[in-house]
């Protein structure tokens, strides 16, 4: 299934006035996270579990998609997190967020979970990785097609960064004195894997709330590399993201010249200072597509 996914907020699953805010702002999809937002002990993640649950039965979210990030799978969280959820919520979530995510029997054990508890008739939930480690990353291609229950490839650059032991503490910021951008490899590689099997490809978030410069050029980035959305981690960044990953008006215009001049003239032919033929006919319709496919 596909849904939309161009701008994703993230807010701490057991935090009532986020969660409600959540539910009111411009966004495609709110995750509500039990992972990195709450703290690590074993209490602190039963209580957000039991917390969450109220939340998801109370709140009216409208037409978004409604995730929720569970613990890595590498532990018993995981499993305590769908044992409390899924029977309990399952039908009011649509998707799952699974972080580091390195290989595919961790999905495995997933589907086997999510087979044994969902209630009877209800919708079957979509699951959404992150990749978030050298491993991950190698095994991109794998895990893209470990599962019909895959809906995304999500790139997190913090734990990614923090697994190469690179030299970075703002998450998903360029790396100080390396003379290019450092993301570009892999953020190109999961999308390439995500489109060979018909998933959407997301980047992680940019946590630098003061730095507006570097989320348009974070968004500018994944726009161009044909990444489907992004993640927020607070409502303001939510305008830049919905504005910058859909194609300006300018290409826009231009998709739809070069549609107008395939369809009268077929064949190739010259449109201005460019040549264009059913090559150039399909990438205006990507561009159109990405243009149409979400809200204004």
């Amino acid at each position: 299934m596909t849904r939309p996914r161009r701008s994703i907020l993230i807010c701490p699953g057991n935090n009532p006035r986020m969660v409600a805010r959540a539910a009111t702002e411009p966004a495609d999809e709110v995750i509500l996270d039990l992972e990195d937002a709450v703290a690590a002990d074993p209490e602190a993640k039963r209580r957000a579990r039991s917390e969450l649950v109220p939340l998801l039965e109370s709140i009216d979210f409208g037409g978004r998609t409604v995730a929720v990030r569970i613990n890595s799978v590498d532990g018993p969280l995981a499993l305590q997190d769908l044992l409390e959820l899924v029977p309990r919520v399952g039908p009011r979530i649509s998707t799952l967020v699974v972080p580091k995510v390195s290989r595919p029997s961790q999905v495995g054990f997933l589907e086997h979970c999510l087979d044994a508890l969902e209630p009877a008739g209800s919708p079957r939930l979509g699951l959404e990785i992150q990749i978030e480690d050298p491993a991950g990353l190698e095994a991109v291609s794998e895990l893209a097609r470990c599962s019909p229950r895959l809906e995304a490839l999500i790139f997190g650059p913090g734990d990614f960064a923090a697994a190469m032991g690179m030299p970075q503490t703002a998450i998903g910021a360029p790396v100080e004195d390396y003379p290019g951008d450092v993301w570009l490899l892999p953020l190109f590689r999961m999308a390439v894997a995500a489109r060979a099997r018909g998933l959407q490809a997301i980047d992680g978030p940019f946590s630098r709330l003061s730095d507006p410069e570097g989320l348009e050029a974070a968004c500018r980035r994944a726009a161009a590399l044909g990444l489907d959305g992004k993640w927020a981690i607070h409502p303001e960044q939510l305008e830049t993201i919905n504005r910058l990953l859909r194609p300006s008006a300018s290409q826009v215009a231009r998709a739809r010249a070069v549609l107008a001049q395939v369809a009268s003239l077929g064949g190739a032919s010259r449109l201005g200072q460019e040549m264009v033929d059913e090559a150039n006919r399909r990438m205006a319709e990507a561009v159109l597509a990405r243009w149409e496919g979400g809200p204004e």
